[in-house]
């Protein structure tokens, strides 16, 4: 600041010498800086229209999405990125405005006396004129809500106020000039660079409309949590902060999320004392049954970022990437807290992963050597620091595998072939199930279509249609009972496109896959930045049968191949897994081991 006091002093000399008048002087350098700083303003202006040209697809996605936070940020995330788009950017004018304005307050000489009150006034009146132009003419606020049009109104009226006070006259008058310049060259910039030339304005107002009508149907159907609910999360955020000394947490966004984490507990549970802390953010998880005095439960929903924050474990174990990213956060407390990222699949975490998303974890258990070379690629790629990695395995699959070889052999007459399609966008239901049946029902198969719950859920008239449409079949049946997974594991080929469940299918019964390559899911568009061909590509060409969507009438061929041929044999299976998979039936005693030689390390430290 010193230094640009000098700068800009000098600059108010030259101006001053060139108009001959101290007033003039500054509105000369006033007008300066704004032409300086002009290539910044138009920057600026191109990056406000790009903004709001996304508004009508930004508020379709919240309407999509409605409620689903990580989903809407995910979306807008790679929608910012499509149209490069820079939301920082429309910071540097008031960041370089506040830069200029210590300058002048350096260089105009201490000994300037204060401003009379008028000042203050003025200075106030103009911050008001532009603030009023601005929410009505600017490209970007006159977007905004109401309350943020005129809360940024008081803000920039109260502190214009209160910057005339206390600054010479000098200084104030500066402010004056600087906030009806901006004015003035809001519409100079508007004039030049129209919006309505770029921007769809009726598409923007249909797009609120839509929104706002989900928002209001939400606001029918939301119900606030109980007063029990909140009094119990309170309960539970002030008794785990209360525990002094915690070793290890687990973290778990909702109920079913156990299961990943069962048996690593349970075999800690039994090789020591350790008091085990778990936190989930579902009222209702089925965890809160367990509770005991070695295993610690806590519903946190609300303070979960606050909590996370205040995170004071040795160890913290969850299976949310993104930490550091969104709403879970490292711990402001602790700079030595170890974080564990626990998958609750065999996918590629470079593909089926945001990018970056797990950059802040410590450790990382990997359930396959894929895995492994895919963060090892990652961190050489992007320049990131070696995490500790654990030939984990997958300790569901473990427990699938001894449950599947404790139940009598099934032998199907004719072959069940069950559907289970993903829940994602242009899905097996949504792009090519018609023609798959046509070719399917027939031959000799019982044919089982098995949607997604979340398919199931929103999409019941298009089932109901399916229903009926192939009602006259005796070998058809929609399956919408999602109690039991014995229909999966009796099935003799699984249909699907991307979901995961085909590898814990194959991987647990040693029994093919059928895939349909409809558009592919993937969180990160960067994924071919690193040399390593995803899991998720490769072993569906070893486990099976990937056909093209305009190929589903095929499909009663390619399955009669994968009864039939040698390579698609249990044992070629059982081989496959052998070579895909760390730690088979040992990856819970390998997670265990590795958690409590970390806990017995940091004991002694």
């Amino acid at each position: 600041m010193e230094y640009l006091g000098r700068f800009f002093g000098i600059l108010l000399n030259w101006c001053n010498g060139l108009t001959g008048n101290f007033w003039w002087a500054i509105v000369a350098f006033t007008l300066l800086t704004k032409i300086i700083l002009l290539p910044v303003s138009v920057l600026v202006q191109k990056n406000s229209i790009k903004m709001v040209k996304m508004y009508p697809e930004m508020n379709r996605i919240k309407a999509k999405y409605f409620g689903n936070k990580d989903k809407i940020s995910e979306e807008q995330y790679q929608l910012y990125k499509r149209e490069n788009y820079h939301p920082m950017l429309d910071l540097i004018p008031t960041i370089l405005q506040l830069v200029i304005l210590m300058g002048v307050v350096r260089a105009i000489p201490a000994s300037e006396e204060r401003s009379p009150l008028y000042m203050p006034v003025l200075a106030a009146l103009s911050a008001l004129v532009m603030c009023l132009a601005q929410n009505r003419s600017n490209v970007l606020q006159s977007e905004q809500s109401k309350a943020n049009q005129w809360g940024t109104l008081a803000f920039s009226v109260a502190l214009s106020l209160y910057l005339g006070l206390f600054v010479s006259k000098g200084v104030a008058f500066y402010w004056i000039c600087s906030n009806l310049m901006a004015t003035a060259q809001m519409y100079l910039l508007n004039a030049c660079i129209n919006p309505k030339k770029y921007i769809d304005y009726e598409a923007l107002a249909d797009s609120r409309e839509e929104l706002s009508r989900v928002e209001k149907l939400s606001a029918v159907t939301k119900h606030k949590r109980p007063k029990e609910l909140i009094r119990r999360e309170k309960a539970d955020y002030k008794r785990f902060l209360s525990f002094e000394n915690k070793q290890i947490v687990f973290y778990s966004e909702k109920n079913g999320f156990y299961k990943y984490f069962r048996d690593v507990i349970e075999t800690i549970q039994r090789r020591t004392d350790i008091i085990i802390h778990y936190i989930s953010s579902d009222p209702e998880d089925e965890i809160f049954s367990l509770t005991s005095d070695t295993f610690q439960t806590y519903y946190i929903e609300e303070k979960l970022m606050v909590l996370m924050m205040r995170m004071d474990a040795d160890i913290v174990v969850m299976t949310t990437p993104d930490l550091q990213k969104y709403y879970i956060k490292r711990s402001m407390v602790r700079d030595d807290v170890e974080y564990v990222y626990m998958d609750h699949g065999m996918n590629s975490v470079n593909l089926m992963l945001r990018k970056g998303a797990l950059d802040a974890f410590d450790t990382v258990f990997c359930s396959n050597e894929r895995v492994y070379e895919e963060i090892r690629a990652q961190e050489k790629c992007y320049g990131l620091p070696e995490k500790t990695l654990v030939k984990y395995g997958y300790a569901m699959i473990d427990n699938m595998i001894r449950s599947y070889a404790e139940q009598p052999p099934v032998h199907n007459d004719p072959p069940v072939i069950l559907i289970a399609p993903s829940w994602q966008e242009d899905n097996i239901m949504d792009t090519c199930i018609e023609p798959i049946l046509q070719s399917l029902l027939p031959e000799n198969y019982q044919v089982l279509v098995r949607p997604h719950p979340q398919y199931v859920r929103h999409n019941p008239e298009k089932l109901e249609a399916l229903k009926n449409r192939f009602a006259s079949w005796q070998n058809f049946c929609l399956q919408t009972d999602f109690s039991s997974n014995q229909t999966v594991f009796n099935a003799d080929i699984l249909v699907t496109d991307w979901s995961g469940i085909a590898y814990e299918y194959s991987f647990t019964t040693l029994k093919p896959c059928l895939f349909l390559n409809t558009p592919m899911k993937v969180m990160n568009p960067d994924y071919r930045d690193i040399p390593v061909e995803p899991f998720d590509l490769t072993i569906r060409n070893e486990i099976g049968i990937a056909l093209q969507p305009e190929e589903a009438g095929t499909i009663a061929a390619a399955a009669d191949r994968l009864l039939r041929e040698p390579g698609f044999s249990k044992e070629s299976i059982a081989a496959l897994r052998e070579k895909s998979l760390y730690q088979i039936g040992h990856a819970a005693s390998v997670g265990a081991d590795y958690l409590i030689k970390r806990l017995i390390e940091r004991s002694k430290q």
